[in-house]
């Protein structure tokens, strides 16, 4: 197998505008089904040029002819299809955050080992080159010791019909761009955290959170801070502060949203001096050919399961802290 042929569950505009045409600009993989509940996969199809258009997702998990499958579905139907999805021998890239919680995602992750399928969650602004720079940055010493990190995501969200607020769909600000800012911190710092502490604000109205801000602490004395927002102006930042510089970047998650479409790193020191690096990357497509290599390589992607597992512990921590109102111990 030299390429891999992919089917896509919904017609989700992230898989629209995002990872279609990035699986489309892939050296190793194509499109070739699209499936929603009812008739609009057909346009769907028509408009971005897939063969195929299927009007079940049941349909195009019995297609023979598909090896893999993105799944841009909310949150709360993650489970359910990858599952199905695994029992018809599909590899699975899965939105994230692809499951509610650990024990989820434990299962899906199991039932993938079962059926002798890939699976990843689509963490895609991890496999852009700005995040290794970063870390080049620190191995090398540019800011000193590293003793605290911040992470913030946010933007204004206005349509009250949003799956985003809805919480039978797994809607809330932390699922959607909160868990970001925690992957980037334990990503960067290359550790978990020892405990986890968050507060929300949960409007009545919708019961869901659209205000989060927490602290990570970890075992090495740093401490971490996030924060992400429906509630405020759109912001995506982390800054690594060390005992003789910090590293910003701007625009981590979503560098495509920047005017230039590169990530900006800048590098303040103690001494006043300033380093800028402007980094390319197409992470959308560096992402699904990396999960497609390891199909093709039958192995597991960078980011493994137990990094997933590591990363729905914190997830979770930080929901029961936010319900108890306490700081959560990791084990």
């Amino acid at each position: 197998m030299s390429k891999v042929n992919w089917g896509v569950l919904s017609t989700a505009m992230i898989g629209q505008e995002q990872v279609i045409p990035a699986i489309q600009r892939s050296s190793n993989g194509e499109v070739v089904a699209i499936a929603s509940r009812g008739e609009k996969a057909i346009s769907v199809a028509e408009k971005l040029d897939i063969p195929t258009a299927y009007t079940s997702y049941e349909e195009l998990l019995a297609d023979p002819n598909i090896d893999a499958v993105y799944i841009p579905l909310p949150n709360s139907l993650h489970k359910e299809w990858v599952l199905e999805a695994a029992k018809k021998g599909k590899h699975v890239l899965c939105e994230k955050t692809a499951g509610l919680d650990y024990d989820e995602l434990k299962e899906m992750i199991d039932a993938c080992v079962h059926h002798g399928v890939t699976f990843m969650e689509a963490f895609m602004y991890q496999f852009h080159p700005q995040h290794a720079k970063v870390k080049e940055l620190i191995t090398s010493g540019a800011i000193g010791d590293v003793s605290f990190m911040r992470a913030s995501f946010s933007y204004l969200l206005t349509d009250e019909s949003n799956i985003r607020l809805d919480r039978s769909l797994g809607g809330g600000a932390l699922y959607d761009i909160g868990c970001y800012t925690i992957h980037s911190i334990c990503n960067i710092l290359n550790d978990q955290p020892t405990d986890v502490y968050a507060n929300a604000r949960i409007p009545e109205k919708f019961n869901v959170d659209t205000t989060v801000a927490g602290v990570l602490s970890f075992e090495n004395d740093i401490q971490a801070s996030f924060d992400c927002s429906f509630d405020v102006t759109p912001r995506q930042t982390y800054q690594v502060v060390g005992s003789q510089g910090t590293i910003e970047v701007v625009g981590p998650y979503r560098p495509d949203a920047n005017e230039s479409g590169e990530g900006f790193i800048r590098v303040v020191k103690s001494n006043g001096e300033t380093e800028e690096y402007s980094v390319a990357g197409d992470q959308y497509k560096l992402q699904v050919e990396h999960f497609v290599d390891s199909v093709i390589e039958k192995k597991q992607p960078s980011y493994t399961n137990e990094k997933m597992l590591n990363h729905m512990k914190v997830m979770d921590a930080a929901f029961h802290s936010i319900e108890t109102g306490k700081s959560i111990k990791l084990s």
